[in-house]
């Protein structure tokens, strides 16, 4: 049982000493670089007295000088201790009545061999099934001492001494929390801060949990971030309790009482009735959801329980008298199981994630814990394993790191995975004097695939089209996908620039081959742009950036080509990047856009039948934009749907005017995008006041 645990099992060997002319703050100095709780104060190799973080609220902190006083006129004395040997059950006892954090572990002659405290109980002694059961807001203390910031240290201190707290909260204001402990004030007692006020000394953030959170929850948030306090929140987000160990101990205080008293009936009862207690045992260990393995002192099985058939598919009679090396899957080396026995043999139990082997051959990951069981001699007798199968654990967690690094679809590295491969193949590439190569690669017309068969075709395509483009590369080259129809590709250590252009062209022309999706033949192309290391760029995103520029002039070029990337390219992007935001700015307000309108004239009468209206675009600063730079510029940056509609907007207001002017106005011809017909409005809409005729355009 855990309370017969012996404390030199758990304790703390690694002991902080010192001399009793110790200056307090030297001691306080080593403890904060420990991260100790206690200093022992030794004379002739024996303890005469102990300093905890503790007694630091009974420093004067306003008068420098009291830390520097020897560390034998503040210590405690004499030192509590236990005695080898002394079980786990026995010290909670002792905790509890005599009302300390720590106790000195000393041999038979007095010598101290180590140091245990609360929080060494309080994690061994096997409280998860209270903590799980229990809330937060069944342990917490309601009534938590918050500090204001602008207090001085020895007043913060002071209060925390009247007030019993080992720990206080502080207001820095802004609802920005943090705390002050008594581990903070060792610290403060190795360096005084002087003057500063607790806003600026309190540690920060402050660690929160809810009320309703479970404590085991708070209890793993404590072990993970290494703190001793929790702030517990209420769901308005006010601080309404603190939560420590000490809290969890004392919550627990009364369940492990009832615990112990029930375990000593049973050890009593034991004697009278064995018969009973050991059918209990096996109904227990039959009823396990844990593998459970019982060898002899040599290892050879005694007994196994069913749900180690279960996990493994060996029966009782299958595994006894054979070693648990019938399990071995031959993944971990000799090395492995002589470092195992070795903890065994020095420590009494191991944990570990280790592989094994079904009897059906399938391999599996089980979390073992081993433990020894000795005799009335100290000898061992017996030994007992336990065991979980977490392989679908473990596969959750890489499907988890699979997804944060892989594209979902193609199961291509995805952006954030590149990122890191490019920067290691960039500080390779330096080290070794090398070149690399980035290949921005996007697929001509994938649109209109999707609109035409639809998304599931879409993704059929991007699969195929990753498939051809790996089957191009080299084996330690990377083909990433950033997003819609966007491929990213590495080359590594490249020697000739002849070398990418090859690679380019392979892939142009393996996305050019036809692709047979649902029965629909069709082809698509690609454009690429190539930006080298470290010619264009030395940074990752700067080395995609010159591609992606590239990749845009291939794009401008004609298509399903590649181009390398050029200095002039930057300006490029930039003009774009100006020309972009001043058609958004006049998307918004229509300034500059006027309407010419070209007559439509019969030849042989001369009348005039209609009309084709043309947009143009006047800017303040970039003065006359050609059509055939602002009108593909809208299609791609989807503005064309508010300018159309702007469009439509002046040329219905100008047929009104000459209407009220007495003008009969002949027929107007729109030129529309595509991307305008697929809207619902388009003729019922808020450009219904007059009638016009529109027709498709490639404008």
């Amino acid at each position: 049982m855990t309370q017969d645990l012996p404390v030199d099992r758990i304790m703390q060997t690694g002991l902080l000493t010192c001399r009793r002319d110790t200056p307090l703050c030297d001691a306080a100095a080593r403890m904060s670089a420990r991260r100790c709780s206690a200093m022992l104060v030794m004379e002739e190799g024996h303890a005469v007295g102990i300093w905890t973080e503790h007694d630091c609220l009974s420093v004067d902190f306003d008068d420098p000088k009291t830390l520097r006083v020897p560390i034998g006129e503040v210590m405690s004395q004499p030192v509590a201790s236990l005695p080898l040997g002394t079980s786990l059950g026995e010290a909670a006892l002792r905790f509890a009545s005599e009302q300390r954090r720590h106790f000195l572990i000393v041999d038979e002659q007095g010598r101290p061999q180590g140091i245990i405290t609360q929080t060494d109980v309080a994690l061994n002694q096997g409280l998860e099934p209270y903590l799980r059961l229990r809330e937060v807001s069944g342990a917490m203390r309601t009534r938590p001492l918050i500090l204001a910031c602008d207090l001085s240290l020895g007043q913060a201190v002071r209060q925390m001494k009247r007030g019993g707290c080992d720990a206080a909260v502080v207001d820095c204001g802004g609802r920005e929390l943090g705390i002050l402990t008594e581990r903070d004030m060792v610290r403060f007692v190795a360096r005084h801060p002087g003057d500063t006020p607790i806003g600026e000394l309190a540690s920060r953030p402050l660690l929160t949990v809810a009320e309703s959170d479970p404590l085991i929850h708070a209890r793993d948030l404590l072990i993970d971030h290494r703190v001793r306090h929790l702030a517990v929140l209420d769901q308005q987000g006010e601080v309404v309790g603190l939560l420590g160990f000490r809290d969890m101990l004392a919550g627990a205080e009364h369940l492990y009482f009832e615990d112990l008293r029930h375990a000593l009936e049973q050890r009593d009862q034991a004697l009278a009735q064995s018969r009973h207690n050991l059918q209990l045992a096996e109904r227990v260990i039959d009823s396990s959801l844990e593998g459970i393995i019982i060898t002899d002192a040599k290892a050879c099985i005694e007994f196994v329980n069913p749900a180690f058939t279960h996990m493994t598919g060996y029966t009782l009679e299958e595994a006894v008298g054979r070693t648990p090396a019938m399990l071995s899957s031959g993944r971990q080396d000799a090395a492995f199981y002589r470092e195992m026995w070795g903890i065994l043999r020095a420590h009494g139990y191991w944990r570990g994630e280790i592989w094994n082997r079904r009897k059906s051959g399938e391999l599996y990951l089980e979390l073992l814990t081993i433990t020894a069981i000795y005799g009335d001699a100290g000898e061992v007798t017996n030994y007992a394993a336990l065991f979980n199968d977490i392989t679908h654990i473990r596969e959750n967690e890489e499907r988890v790191k699979r997804l944060a690094y892989y594209d979902p679809l193609t199961g291509l590295p995805n952006r954030r995975l590149l990122d890191d491969r490019l920067e290691l193949a960039i500080r390779h590439a330096h080290r070794q004097a090398k070149r690399l190569a980035v290949i921005f690669l996007d697929l001509d017309h994938f649109k209109q695939v999707n609109d035409a068969l639809g998304h599931a075709a879409g993704d059929e395509l991007l699969l195929n089209v990753s498939r051809r483009l790996r089957s191009h590369l080299r084996e330690d080259d990377t083909l990433a996908r950033l997003s819609g129809d966007e491929f990213i590709v590495l080359l590594n250590e490249v020697e000739e620039l002849d070398e990418v252009t090859r690679v380019a062209r392979r892939l142009i022309d393996s996305v050019s081959a036809p692709f047979d999706i649902e029965g629909q033949v069709f082809r698509v192309g690609c454009s690429l742009g190539i930006g080298l290391y470290p010619d264009d760029s030395a940074t990752p995103a700067g080395l995609v950036r010159c591609a992606d520029s590239a990749m845009y002039q291939a794009k401008q070029e004609g298509r399903n080509t590649y181009r390398l990337f050029r200095s002039e390219m930057h300006q490029q992007d930039a003009d774009r990047l100006r020309l972009e935001t001043a058609l958004r700015d006049t998307a918004e307000t229509g300034e500059g856009l006027e309407v010419y309108f070209q007559p439509l004239i019969d030849r042989d009468t001369g009348e005039v039948h209609g009309a084709e209206a043309l947009l143009r675009w006047h800017h303040p600063e970039l003065g006359t934009v050609s059509p055939g730079e602002f009108i593909p510029l809208a299609e791609r940056s989807g503005l064309i749907l508010p300018i159309g509609e702007r469009l439509l907007h002046l040329v219905a207001s100008q047929l009104c005017e000459w209407l009220e002017a007495g003008f009969s106005p002949p027929r107007v011809a729109v030129n529309l995008s595509a991307r305008e017909f697929w809207q619902a409005d388009l003729v019922t809409g808020k450009t219904h006041e007059k009638p016009y005729t529109a027709r498709m355009s490639a404008r």
